[in-house]
């Protein structure tokens, strides 16, 4: 089935060429949507983009701040979830963080959510690093979770900002427990 889908796309690819015509006789390309300027402390450290990560997702039903969201992740920058299927199989998806926006803001608009950190493992070399970062997430501020997991936080570090590069996550469940670090210890 992936095999007829991807020479079925490259067909399609193929003949857009041919309508085209001469190279110079297409269109330019569109530019890419320009991400939005990022508040200066929300990205001047490691700390820092990472609480405005769990924070801009954070609150009460209703709108979220998109493009705050939007202005922390690197170009093309990618997440994925890795939540089993009821079978227990793990599809790989990765999306962008528009995708994201239109997943989570229609969640968002009809539920409270509130996903803090709750323990972190860092490691750090020169302008990349990667944080594990032990998640709780609640229907409300002051309940108990109603999950708990990890997302691994893929930065980069340009010489004046941080930004996410990707972010790929992990629920607690039957046979997956906490992580050691799950307690605040970083």
């Amino acid at each position: 089935m992936m095999h007829r889908m991807l020479v079925l796309l490259a067909l399609v690819w193929i003949a857009g060429l041919a309508i085209a015509g001469p190279a110079d006789a297409q269109e330019e390309p569109a530019e890419p949507e320009q991400t939005p300027v990022a508040d200066p402390a929300d990205v001047e450290s490691i700390d820092a983009i990472i609480a405005a990560l769990y924070d801009v997702i954070s609150g009460p039903a209703g709108e979220r701040d998109w493009d705050r969201f939007r202005s922390l992740f690197a170009p093309d920058a990618t997440l994925s979830p890795m939540v089993p299927r009821p079978d227990g199989s793990l599809p790989v998806t990765v999306i962008s963080p528009d995708r994201y926006v239109e997943w989570g803001g229609a969640y968002f608009k009809e539920n409270a959510f509130y996903e803090r950190e709750a323990g972190r493992k860092l490691e750090r070399f020169g302008n990349v690093a990667n944080a594990m970062s032990f998640y709780e997430s609640r229907h409300a501020a002051e309940e108990e979770p109603f999950t708990r997991g990890v997302n691994t936080i893929t930065l980069l570090h340009d010489g004046t900002r941080w930004y996410v590069l990707s972010i790929a996550w992990d629920e607690v469940r039957e046979g997956l427990p906490a992580p050691d670090y799950a307690n605040g210890n970083r």
